[in-house]
C-alpha cells in the first residue's frame, strides 16, 4: 500500500515532471562548447540557429502553467543579467528530478523546501572564498602573459595571494578547525640558503602555502620573492609577515578601489606591458572561448582608450554600444566602427548619395511615425468607436491629408534626417524619399539620446510638436564601407553610417554568411559584453572551469554526512527512530538530492566539452576529485590548486588562436548565484503548488467516500 501511495504521489506531481521534460531539451546548451540547435518555423519553413536557453524557451510551445513559470523565470534572468540562462534551465531540470526522488522516499514537502533552501544558502556562503578581485585578474593575467620563458611552469604561474580575496583565508581557518588539524609554531623553518617551507607540513593551510608561486615579478626589483607567503630573502627571520595583504592589516587599502555600477573606468590604470588597457585579459577569461566576440570587444576597449587620450574621458558604458547584423558577408568582415550603423533600402541610399558630405538637420522622434499612433496614456480602448474626431476633414480624405500635413511640416522645417524609435508609415516614407528627406525607423533609445546630446536635438512624440528648438544640426550620413574601403550592398539592404562630432557611440558590425546564424552571433556578442559589465560592477569574479560547482558539491555532501551522523547519534540515544525530529531524519536525504544536481551539472559540462566520453566516466572522475578533496582536509585549497594547474577537470583554461598556453576561465558572481536561486525557487514553487493540488484532490475524495458511506448506512 505504501509503494502504491508513493507511485501515485510522484505521478501526480505533474508540474515537476513538466519542468524536467522541458529542461532536458537544453542539456546540449550547457558549458562553453555548446551544441547549437535548429529551430524551424512551420508557417514559413525558415530555420534559425540557436545556442541559448532563452531562444530555446521562446521557440517552444509552452501551454502548461509550469512552462509559463519557467519562461518567466528565464526572461527575468535575461532581463537583469543577459547571462546564466542555460545554467538556470539545467538546474531546474536536475533539481526537479532530485525532488521527485525525495518524494519517492516519503520525504515531507516542508522538509524538502526548508532543507534545500538552507543547503543552497550554505553553498553560496561557502563559495565566497573562490572569488577573485577584478583588479588582480587583470594585473596577474597581464603580467603572466609577458613573463620570460616558454615552459609552462614559467608562463602559466599566477600568484596565489593575488587570485584570492581575504575571505579565502577565513575559509581555510574554518576547514582547519573543522578537521582539528593545527600547525605547530616551529613547523616552518627557514634555511640559510633560502626561504623554503618545511616539507613536513600536513595542514590545509600549509598545503595552500606550499603551492604558492616561487617566481619573481617582472616589476619587482628585489633579489628574491616568495609569492603567496610574503617572505623575502632579506627578512627570512622576521616573525611578522608584512608583505602579504592577507596576513597583515597594512594592505587592506588594496581592495578599496571602487568601480561604478553601470560603467567601466579605464582611467588611472597602470601601464600594462601587453597593452591590454586593463580589461582585455578579464574579457578573455570571461569569453569562454568565444574568440570572434572577444576580438570585437577588444576593439571597443581600444577605441575607448584612444578617446581617453584625446578627450580625457575613458568611460565604457553599455548604452554606448549598439550592434548591426549584416547577413551575407563572411564573418571576417565583422568589425567595430564609431557612430551608428544600420541598414536602409536602395532608394534611401540614393538620398544619402544626394546629401554628400554636407551637415544635416536632424529630428528625433520618441515613438511611431504613423497616423494611428498615440503615446501611452492616450491609447484608446479597442471597444470604443470614435464618431467624429476632425470635423473639417472628411473620412475618406483623412489619411491623405495626414500625409500631406506631415510632409509639409518636415519640408518647411528644413529637416534632412529623421530618426524614429518605432515604426514608420510606408506611404510617408516614400513621399519623404521623393523629397530627399531620410527617415530611419526602429532606432534604439540609447542612439536617440546619444545624438540628442551632441546635436542639440530634442525628441518629440508627434510631428505637430515640432519647432525650431527641437531640431539639431551637425550630423552626417554616408555609406558604410568594409575593411577594403568599398561600399557594400546586400541585395535589398545597404549599410549606412550616421555620425556626428563628439557622439559617443560604437557599433559592432556582426557579419555572417549564413542567414540563420545572425541571431546566434548577436546573442554571443551581447553575452560577453554583459559578462564584462557585471564583472566590473561586482568587482570580483568566480574561478571558472567547474571549480565553484565542485565546491558546492563537496560542501553539500559534507553537510549530508554531518546530518546523517547527527541522526544516527539521536537514534542511538533515544533507541527509537520515531523520536528523532523529522527535519534531522530527512535532512541527509534532501542534501544528497541537492548534491545530485551539482553532480549532474558537472558531468554534463564534462561530456559537452569532451572532457569525458560518457556520464559514467564523468561521474568517476568527479568521485575521484571528491575523495582527493576530502583527503586534503580543505576542499577550498584543493580547488585552488587544481585551478592553477589548468582547471578542476582540465577545463579551466580556454585555448586561444594566438596563445598556446590559454587563459584562465572566470565566471560572474552575482549572475551565477542568482541563476542558482531562481532555479531552486521555481522548483520549490511548483512543488508546493502540486502538493496543494494533490492535498485538495485527496480531501475531495475523502469527503466523497465519507458521504457515500453515510448514505449506505442510512
Amino acid at each position: 500500500l505504501a509503494m502504491a501511495f508513493r507511485a501515485v504521489n510522484s505521478r501526480r506531481h505533474i508540474g515537476l515532471q513538466q519542468l524536467s521534460s522541458l529542461a532536458s531539451a537544453g542539456r546540449a546548451l550547457l558549458g562553453p562548447m555548446k551544441s547549437c540547435k535548429f529551430v524551424v518555423d512551420e508557417s514559413t519553413n525558415q530555420s534559425v540557429l540557436i545556442c541559448s536557453a532563452l531562444r530555446l524557451i521562446e521557440s517552444l510551445d509552452l501551454t502548461s502553467a509550469a512552462g509559463q513559470l519557467l519562461n518567466e523565470t528565464i526572461q527575468a534572468q535575461n532581463k537583469e543579467f543577459k547571462t546564466g540562462m542555460s545554467t538556470l534551465l539545467f538546474l531546474v531540470g536536475a533539481w526537479s528530478n532530485a525532488v521527485l526522488e525525495c518524494l519517492q522516499q516519503n520525504v515531507p514537502v516542508s522538509a524538502i523546501v526548508s532543507v534545500m533552501s538552507e543547503g543552497l544558502n550554505s553553498c553560496c556562503e561557502k563559495v565566497q572564498c573562490l572569488q577573485i578581485s577584478v583588479c588582480d585578474v587583470n594585473k596577474e593575467l597581464c603580467s603572466s602573459s609577458v613573463r620570460p620563458g616558454s615552459s609552462e611552469s614559467k608562463t602559466s604561474q599566477i600568484a596565489c595571494d593575488s587570485f584570492l580575496n581575504p575571505q579565502i583565508f577565513q575559509c581555510f581557518q574554518k576547514d582547519i578547525s573543522a578537521s582539528e588539524e593545527f600547525v605547530p609554531r616551529n613547523s616552518c623553518s627557514h634555511q640559510e640558503a633560502g626561504c623554503n617551507f618545511n616539507e613536513g607540513l600536513a595542514s590545509p593551510l600549509a598545503s595552500f602555502v606550499s603551492i604558492a608561486s616561487l617566481v619573481k615579478s617582472v616589476h619587482d626589483k628585489s633579489t628574491s620573492v616568495v609569492s603567496g607567503s610574503g617572505v623575502t630573502a632579506s627578512s627570512c627571520k622576521q616573525k611578522n609577515l608584512t608583505h602579504s595583504r592577507y596576513f597583515s592589516a597594512l594592505a587592506q587599502n588594496h581592495f578599496s578601489s571602487q568601480l561604478g555600477n553601470s560603467q567601466v573606468s579605464l582611467s588611472g590604470q597602470p601601464a600594462y606591458p601587453c597593452e591590454c588597457y586593463g580589461l582585455e585579459h578579464l574579457a578573455m577569461a570571461l569569453s569562454h572561448g568565444n574568440q570572434p566576440s572577444m576580438e570585437l570587444l577588444k576593439s571597443i576597449i581600444a577605441y575607448r582608450h584612444e578617446r581617453a587620450e584625446c578627450t580625457g574621458s575613458s568611460q565604457l558604458i553599455i548604452a554606448e554600444i549598439v550592434t548591426c547584423c549584416l547577413p551575407g558577408l563572411p564573418e571576417s568582415c565583422s568589425c567595430v566602427c564609431p557612430g551608428f550603423i544600420t541598414s536602409v533600402s536602395p532608394e534611401q541610399a540614393r538620398v544619402i548619395k544626394y546629401f554628400g558630405d554636407k551637415p544635416l538637420r536632424i529630428l528625433l522622434m520618441d515613438g511611431d511615425l504613423t497616423e494611428q499612433y498615440r503615446h501611452l496614456g492616450f491609447t484608446k480602448p479597442r471597444n470604443v468607436r470614435t464618431v467624429l474626431e476632425k470635423p473639417r476633414l472628411q473620412e475618406g480624405r483623412s489619411g491623405h491629408s495626414w500625409l500631406s500635413n506631415m510632409l509639409d511640416i518636415l519640408i518647411s522645417s528644413g529637416v534632412n534626417l529623421v530618426l524614429v524609435k518605432g515604426s514608420v508609415c510606408e506611404n510617408l516614407m516614400e513621399r519623404c524619399i521623393a523629397n530627399n528627406v531620410l527617415v530611419i525607423g526602429s532606432v534604439p533609445q540609447n542612439v536617440l539620446c546619444a545624438f540628442g546630446e551632441v546635436t542639440g536635438a530634442q525628441p518629440v512624440t508627434y510631428l505637430a510638436q515640432l519647432n525650431a528648438s527641437c531640431l539639431g544640426s551637425g550630423a552626417w550620413v554616408e555609406l558604410w564601407k568594409a575593411s577594403d574601403g568599398r561600399a557594400v550592398e546586400l541585395g535589398d539592404l545597404v549599410p549606412v553610417r550616421i555620425e556626428a562630432r563628439g557622439v559617443r557611440l560604437l557599433t559592432a558590425v556582426l557579419t555572417t554568411a549564413v542567414a540563420s546564424k545572425v541571431q546566434l552571433v548577436e546573442d554571443q556578442f551581447w553575452t560577453l559584453v554583459y559578462r564584462l559589465h557585471h564583472a566590473v560592477t561586482d568587482g570580483k569574479v568566480f574561478l571558472g572551469g567547474g571549480a565553484v560547482e565542485f565546491l558546492c558539491l563537496s560542501h553539500s555532501q559534507m553537510l549530508a554526512e554531518q546530518s546523517l551522523k547527527l541522526a544516527n547519534n539521536a537514534v542511538q540515544e533515544f533507541h527509537s527512530p520515531w523520536l528523532v525530529a523529522s527535519s534531522t531524519a530527512y535532512k541527509s536525504i534532501v542534501l544528497q538530492a541537492l548534491a545530485s544536481g551539482w553532480t549532474q551539472y558537472l558531468s554534463v559540462v564534462m561530456c559537452n566539452t569532451s572532457k569525458a566520453a560518457s556520464q559514467f566516466e564523468a561521474r568517476t572522475l568527479i568521485d575521484h576529485h571528491l575523495r582527493k578533496a576530502a583527503g586534503c582536509g580543505s576542499p577550498s585549497a584543493y580547488v585552488l590548486k587544481e585551478f592553477r594547474r589548468g582547471g578542476m577537470f582540465r577545463g579551466g583554461s580556454v585555448p586561444l588562436a594566438d596563445d598556446r598556453e590559454g587563459v584562465k576561465v572566470c565566471d560572474n558572481v552575482t549572475a551565477k548565484t542568482e541563476a542558482w536561486r531562481r532555479a531552486l525557487d521555481l522548483v520549490l514553487l511548483v512543488l508546493q503548488t502540486d502538493a496543494e493540488i494533490i492535498t485538495g484532490l485527496q480531501r475531495n475524495q475523502l469527503l466523497k467516500s465519507h458521504s457515500s458511506n453515510e448514505f449506505m448506512f442510512l
